[in-house]
């Protein structure tokens, strides 16, 4: 009898351990292995505007089982598609520079577009103006421990935004951004995990200021079987600002995100 309990429990955190394997369930150190296509979409409000409804994806491609490369694009709408914009399209690349059993860690960075085109009712509608575009540039890095159970990563970014693509020095509007944040997983099961993250985001140009804002996320995902899943979230925001003071937002964000590997 206790030799088959003892077998029943290994045997759930077998199955618990489906991040062990190349399992796309929303994990925060998930990567794609050599030739294998990911597709990432996510359809979500603002937690201080939920008028408006933002459609992203991510589509990734694994070039080796440690490099992957990415293609990043945003629409949104709000008062019910009164109004609407092309919010960004970009490309990245992802490097798994350390794989040390159950330690990992990458090396990531990426290009974006910004505020494309817009169109609606209180606005022009604008294509690639070059008075209302800027570009971003985004170097970081990502790393944690991956459990059968669950896992702990945290990530460091540095974004450098201009309305000049290559020009930095001429640019009228540019910032530097740092970010980090740590993110984690629990399963309960193959089928079902919850997600969690917090993000500090802040303006390096303005670190006097010492204004920024918190970003959280709570969630919980379901997996059809090692390929496919789908998960919910909420979402907050929470500023600092400049006199020091922490200025929550009233509402919540509210969200959906499907991911898919082939």
């Amino acid at each position: 009898m206790k030799k088959l309990a003892l077998t029943s429990l290994l045997a759930v955190f077998a199955a618990s351990g489906a991040q062990a394997a190349n399992v796309i369930n929303n994990n925060p150190l998930y990567r794609p292995m050599a030739g294998q296509f990911y597709s990432v979409t996510d359809l979500g409000t603002d937690s201080d505007n939920t008028s408006r409804v933002a459609l992203g994806e991510e589509f990734g491609y694994g070039i080796t089982d440690r490099l992957a490369a990415t293609v990043l694009g945003a629409v949104s709408e709000s008062n019910w598609f009164d109004n609407g914009g092309m919010d960004y399209i970009g490309v990245g690349l992802n490097y798994r520079l350390v794989d040390m059993g159950n330690w990992k860690g990458d090396v990531f960075g990426s290009y974006k577009a910004l505020n494309i085109g817009t169109w609606g009712d209180d606005s022009d509608d604008k294509w690639f103006d070059e008075d209302d575009m800027s570009y971003t540039w985004t170097a970081g890095m990502r790393g944690g421990y991956v459990a059968e159970c669950w896992t702990v990563a945290g990530h460091f970014a540095f974004d450098y935004n201009n309305n000049e693509s290559f020009n930095w020095n001429d640019g009228k509007r540019s910032s530097h951004i740092m970010r980090f944040g740590l993110d984690g997983q629990l399963m309960f099961s193959q089928e079902w995990n919850v997600t969690a993250g917090v993000e500090y985001n802040m303006n390096y140009d303005k670190w006097s200021e010492n204004t920024g804002y918190w970003t959280g996320k709570l969630g919980a995902n379901y997996n059809f079987d090692a390929n496919k899943f789908l998960g919910a979230y909420i979402s907050k925001i929470m500023n600092h600002t400049a006199a020091g003071k922490w200025d929550v937002d009233d509402g919540f964000g509210f969200g959906a995100t499907f991911g898919i590997q082939f």
